[in-house]
């Protein structure tokens, strides 16, 4: 399990629940290390003062609020802890609301929530009722300096903590109003057909980060000495000019697409059931072989016995 990054208790009413708080996502991007031209040695960053001409230690640093050029106010650690703040400890549930009330532009990184043994019993109730009653419970928590805006939301038998961002937090929209821009009827049909033809339940598993897939084999191939394959640049996109001409293209294109699809599960399907009825045909082979032995033993001795002279 992943080190928790924070320990307190859910406050629902007079119930208390201990928990701790872990990570639900980790990054898989591909990282690399910043070297310098001439050697090709990893650069290093230091905490340098351009006032004391040296670098300076990490328990030397102080935390400080500039409320104006170069004014400060200093926060030493235990003015963090005796903020007088009770998310600090406590995730207090301040209601209940649907799912779907909450924008999803809101959502900004889920957490895993995990009950103490004393916990366990409460967490499974606020679960379960959860559950049952299809809601989704907002509280708050203070973290890593801040009192972050939470969702607790049920998901595959446990409890998921969403840190939400605050209305203050999310840019308004400056983008371009399209609210006058004229669709005809028969774009809106061209358009609806295409969307029912893409439209199946979310499989996430369908989904693969392709570019780091390339870039790792890139990575490898370079590492072994051979040869990296370079792909043929693809056309820019051209602005679309007839609106119906790239939905049809786009609804043939799909259904193509969708029929071959369905072609080569369908092959692969009667591929299992061929190889499924050989080896059930493998198996009764000897059943038949013990059947006819059996049979035959049988008649040899049903043999009418010819009379002693």
């Amino acid at each position: 399990m992943a080190r928790a990054i924070w320990r307190g208790a859910i406050s629902f009413g007079m119930v208390s629940i201990p928990v701790k708080l872990y990570s639900a996502t980790e990054s898989k991007d591909v990282s690399f290390r910043q070297l310098a031209g001439e050697d090709l040695k990893p650069i290093k960053y230091l905490r340098w003062s351009p006032t004391l001409d040296r670098e300076v230690e990490y328990g030397e640093i102080k935390k400080g609020y500039e409320y104006a050029k170069d004014q400060f106010v200093i926060l030493e650690d235990e003015d963090f802890e005796n903020l007088p703040v009770p998310s600090k400890h406590t995730i207090a549930i301040t209601q209940f609301v649907q799912a779907s009330e909450i924008d999803p532009i809101y959502y900004e990184k889920p957490y895993y929530l995990d009950p103490d043994d004393a916990g366990k019993k409460p967490y499974t109730l606020l679960l379960r009722a959860l559950e049952e009653k299809d809601l989704v419970a907002i509280g708050k928590l203070a973290i890593r300096q801040k009192e972050q805006l939470v969702a607790i939301r049920p998901q595959d038998g446990h409890l998921t903590v969403e840190m939400l961002l605050y209305p203050d937090e999310v840019r308004p929209y400056e983008g371009s109003d399209v609210s006058d821009v004229e669709v005809s009827q028969e774009e809106m049909k061209m358009a609806f057909a295409l969307i029912d033809m893409l439209h199946e339940p979310f499989d996430p598993e369908r989904y693969k980060d392709e570019y780091r897939e390339v870039l790792m084999n890139m990575i490898t191939t370079k590492l072994e000495g051979g040869e990296v394959v370079t792909a043929a640049a693809e056309e820019a996109p051209t602005q679309t000019v007839d609106l119906m001409a790239a939905l049809r293209a786009s609804i043939e294109a799909t259904r193509s697409r969708k029929s071959s699809s369905d072609s080569e599960k369908a092959e692969a399907t009667a591929a299992a059931d061929d190889t499924e009825g050989e080896d059930a045909e493998a198996e009764e082979a000897p059943k038949k072989g013990r059947k006819s032995t059996a049979k035959a033993g049988t008649r040899t001795t049903k043999k009418k016995k010819t009379p002693a002279r």
